[in-house]
Order: structure tokens, then C-alpha cells, then sequence
């Protein structure tokens, strides 16, 4: 019955799209999160890691037809196969379970994330993580917050913690949250860059979702992040809050792949120096 009522709940089409947003995250992770409390089995995509569920296509399905129903001319992408050719310029970029492998494995580590973007850059995005109740939200006509709650891990509070200082903080004094599959570390040319990376950081940390890794760098809970060849869904979301946030991104291509990072503009400066230094050319 909740279920239900979740998988029919309609949306006020006069919501403006952070509002939107807020309410797509939020509604697509607890469908995802009574599904699973329902049961479900996976299906295996590219690996044994790399898996999808009920839950998955379920909450992409529900975002699409909101999306439909809420912005007609906009366009949508989902990692699930939601496509749909939009007039207006923009597209909704849909990730309706990011770090499936921890939501099938009883972990909390997973959200539902969304982004809205132009045919330039990144507008908005917003990352909801269910079982912690933590809704981050931001883009370049709303200050990033977490909860409501405005970020400033990277602002000056002006009572006497510059969170600006948190821009200057060098890699090596910082953890930094990754990931990359066992197999990747077999081709040096992905294990390079991302070995040079990784021990340039003060510690390392590998928890399995990037939206949810990319919220907390934006609230400072994590000092920076790095990951290579990420799709739309699991960048532009983070990416968004971050650099609403007043932290950096960068990406960079080497020995073939794309490297996406975020967090202090020292910290992702030095990043991009230490993946480059594992280039082959």
C-alpha cells in the first residue's frame, strides 16, 4: 500500500526545478527503499558488482513520467535506459539507485540522485540518501545545502572559520573517497594514474557510491574525491552540489580514460598532477 502510494504520488508541475528536484530524489529512494524491504533479487549488468534491480527501473520510471508529466519539453536521460529528445535545451540526467551493490547488501551507503543540465554545463543536482535522510541539493541559482541547511566547508562563516582555508589544504593533508574495480588495477594503464593518486592522499577511502562520496565533499565530511570514466548520472549530480558549494572540479584525460575530481582547489589541482604523472605518453 505505501508502495503504491509512492509509485503514484504525482508532482505540482508548478514547482521550480530545485523544489522539483528535492521532491523526484526524495520519493525515488524510499520507492527504492520499501522495494527493497519487500524483497529483490538482481540481475547482473557487467559484473558481479555491477548489478540492477526492481528498485532501479521502478524509481527511474517514476522520475521519467513525473519529469513527462512536470517539464514536457525537457530532455531525459537515466541510467536505466530512460531516453527521451527534448526541445527545450535541457535534459534531466536520472541515477535512480546509485551504489546498487551496497543497497542489495544491506548497506546504507546508496542514494537516488538527479541532475538538470544545458547544452553547456551542469545546472542543478541533487543526491538523497534514504536510510541516513540526507537530502544535498545545489547549482548555479541556489547555494548548495544539506537538509536545508546551507554548506560551508568551503565559505567564510565570518566567526573566525574560513571555510576558504579548506581551498588551500593541501592533497597530502586530506582523505580522499575513490573507486575502481578489482579488474582496472590489472591494466597499468588505469592502475598508474590512479596508484599515483591514491598515495598522495593522507588516507583513502572506498565506500562504493559517488553521489553520496561527492555530497560529502561538499559538506566537508570527505577532504576530495577521484574516479575515472563516470557516466552523467553519477557525475553531474555531485558535481553541481560541490561547485555550488565553492569547491572545484576538474577532469583530465590520460592514457586513454577520463578522470573526474572534486573537492578544494589545491586539493583537485594536485589530484590532476598526480594522475598526470601516471600518463604513459
Amino acid at each position: 500500500m505505501t508502495t503504491g502510494r509512492h509509485s503514484a504520488l504525482e508532482l505540482d508541475p508548478a514547482l521550480d526545478d530545485y523544489q522539483l528536484a528535492s521532491a523526484l530524489v526524495r520519493e525515488a529512494g524510499q520507492l527504492a527503499l520499501l522495494m527493497r524491504m519487500a524483497g529483490l533479487q538482481p540481475q547482473q549488468k557487467t559484473s558481479i558488482s555491477d548489478v540492477v534491480t526492481a528498485a532501479d527501473h521502478a524509481a527511474e520510471a517514476y522520475v521519467l513520467g513525473q519529469l513527462q508529466r512536470c517539464r514536457p519539453e525537457d530532455g531525459i536521460l537515466g541510467e536505466e535506459g530512460a531516453s527521451v529528445a527534448g526541445t527545450s535545451g535541457r535534459t534531466w540526467v536520472i541515477d535512480p539507485v546509485d551504489g546498487t551493490y551496497n543497497f542489495l547488501h544491506g548497506s546504507t551507503y546508496w542514494c537516488s540522485a538527479l541532475a538538470l543540465k544545458d547544452s553547456s554545463d551542469v545546472l542543478l543536482g541533487a543526491i538523497f540518501q534514504p536510510e541516513e535522510d540526507k537530502l544535498w541539493l545545489g547549482g548555479t541559482a541556489h547555494a548548495a545545502t544539506l537538509n536545508g541547511d546551507v554548506l560551508t566547508a568551503y565559505q567564510d562563516t565570518g566567526a573566525g572559520q574560513d571555510g576558504r582555508a579548506r581551498n588551500a589544504t593541501a592533497l597530502a593533508e586530506l582523505g580522499a573517497a575513490t573507486y575502481i574495480h578489482p579488474t582496472w588495477l590489472m591494466d597499468p594503464l588505469c592502475a598508474m594514474p590512479w596508484h599515483a593518486a591514491a598515495t598522495s592522499a593522507a588516507a583513502l577511502r572506498m565506500f562504493g557510491s559517488g553521489s553520496c562520496d561527492l555530497g560529502r565533499v561538499a559538506d566537508g565530511q570527505l577532504g576530495c574525491w577521484f574516479q575515472h570514466s563516470c557516466p552523467e548520472w553519477d557525475w553531474l549530480p555531485g558535481k553541481a552540489i560541490v561547485r555550488a558549494a565553492g569547491g572545484a572540479t576538474d577532469t583530465v584525460r590520460i592514457n586513454g580514460l577520463d578522470w573526474f575530481m572534486a573537492g578544494g582547489t589545491t586539493a583537485v589541482r594536485e589530484l590532476r598532477a598526480a594522475l598526470e604523472s601516471g600518463s604513459v605518453a
